[in-house]
């Protein structure tokens, strides 16, 4: 038995639960599918004083306590390894409750203290036949966020989509564009992060709910993404601690359930409009963070750097990571997908890998206060110009030391105004 059907295995005590209670949802199906998370996400339906049985319990243990719903009673208690939502049973009975989710598969109960699945739909059968069925059309309809959901659910459990599902999916597709464009965007998120999201993206092209959030996916940005899912193996192959980082994300700490990484990075610039002002506008549509934006924009502007210049002088390599940035690691994966020629790409990866080359990154030889006092300037809009071309000179191999930088200055500062 999983973490999620063990109560010992809970943040919280059996004796704090009433009978009545029951856990349900895709931590049921996880179970018995023998999936297994470091983090537990359990879900709870009771037929009353769901939110203040959340109480007691996050009052009793001093966790994390939030009502997320106050007009359909849920709430949610945070524990430092598990996050447990208790919500009021929809309906007159928990069968009624079961009837108005969304796929079979997530329809299962699991009742703790009789240790009894409860199974009104068949949601175990389909989860052997590993299919995912909708429970209803009006289910979906009610939800349109569902629709896009079944595709990224079918990714996550390698399930097929029934059949019918599909067909329903269809008709209802033009429902998903009145979403909110932050929900949307995390079940997207979702379908980039996983290399098994690129056919469902596809299906979900070809079953018209794509046209209104990423009108730019067609055949030829599917096959690059579809590129993209094999270049981590490529770039372990190529340099195995770069390939280590491409699943990382170096910008921002995020919570469970946020899906961040140079891998799905380096995908959505490809799914993008490839001019970056109107990339920047999508990105702003889909409610991207600041820091996301910047790195996909990264990508794609260091992208375009590679492809129009050819072979790079140092300079050039210079100027390349100055627009890259930590993005350079995802910048990596998309040149190793499209095939950029893997002896400057090798070299490259070394000087980003070095922490002292001055190409990929420049230390300051010399402040501002030590130009002022050698070249008698005041302080202005110059100063920096003179130290952005110390720096140049330094990644270029002019100069080594501060004196020399200083000396260097000096020969050169009329030419530099």
């Amino acid at each position: 038995m999983t973490a999620a059907l063990s109560p010992q295995n809970w943040p919280f005590d059996l004796s704090l639960l009433p009978a009545s209670a029951h856990l349900v949802g895709g931590s049921v199906r996880d179970a018995l599918l023998e999936r297994t998370a470091d983090y537990l996400d359990l879900d709870f339906v009771l037929p009353e004083n769901a939110v203040e049985t959340a109480r007691t319990i996050a009052r009793h243990y001093r966790a994390g306590f939030v009502v997320l719903d106050a007009t359909n009673q849920i709430a949610r208690v945070v524990f430092d390894q598990a996050t447990v939502d208790f919500a009021q049973q929809v309906g007159d009975t928990l069968t009624e409750d079961l009837h108005r989710r969304d796929f079979t598969v997530n329809a299962i109960a699991y009742h703790p203290h009789t240790e009894q699945i409860f199974d009104p739909l068949r949601g175990y059968a389909d989860l052997q036949q590993r299919v995912l069925r909708m429970v209803s059309p009006d289910n979906l309809a009610d939800d349109p966020l569902r629709l896009l959901r079944a595709y990224r659910q079918a990714a996550q459990l390698g399930f097929a989509l029934d059949y019918q599902t599909r067909q329903t999916i269809h008709q209802l597709s033009s429902l998903l564009g009145r979403m909110a464009a932050e929900r949307v965007r995390g079940e997207l998120d979702c379908l980039l992060s996983l290399s098994a999201g690129t056919p469902l993206l596809q299906l979900a092209c070809q079953d018209g709910l794509l046209q209104d959030w990423l009108p730019q996916l067609q055949a030829e940005q599917l096959q690059t993404l579809r590129s993209i899912d094999q270049a981590p193996q490529a770039l372990a192959t190529l340099c195995p601690t770069l390939a280590r980082q491409s699943l990382d994300w170096l910008k921002e700490q995020t919570p469970p359930g946020c899906h961040r990484s140079w891998f799905k990075a380096a995908k959505l610039s490809q799914v993008l409009p490839q001019t970056v002002d109107a990339a920047e506008a999508e990105l702003t549509r889909l409610k991207y963070s600041r820091a996301e934006q910047q790195a996909v924009l990264a990508i794609l502007r260091g992208w375009q750097y590679l492809q129009a210049h050819g072979t790079l002088s140092r300079r050039q390599q210079y100027q390349l990571f100055k627009i890259t940035g930590s993005s350079f690691v995802g910048l990596v994966l998309l040149a190793c997908a499209l095939d950029y020629p893997q002896v400057p790409l090798l070299a490259l990866c070394d000087r980003f890998l070095t922490p002292e080359d001055p190409v990929a990154h420049p230390q300051a030889l010399v402040s501002g206060r030590d130009v002022m006092a050698h070249l008698k300037l005041r302080p202005g809009p110059r100063i920096g110009l003179l130290l952005a071309a110390v720096e140049l000179a330094h990644a270029e191999g002019q100069v080594a030391t501060p004196a020399e930088a200083l000396a260097w200055l000096a020969e050169k500062a009329d030419t530099l105004a």
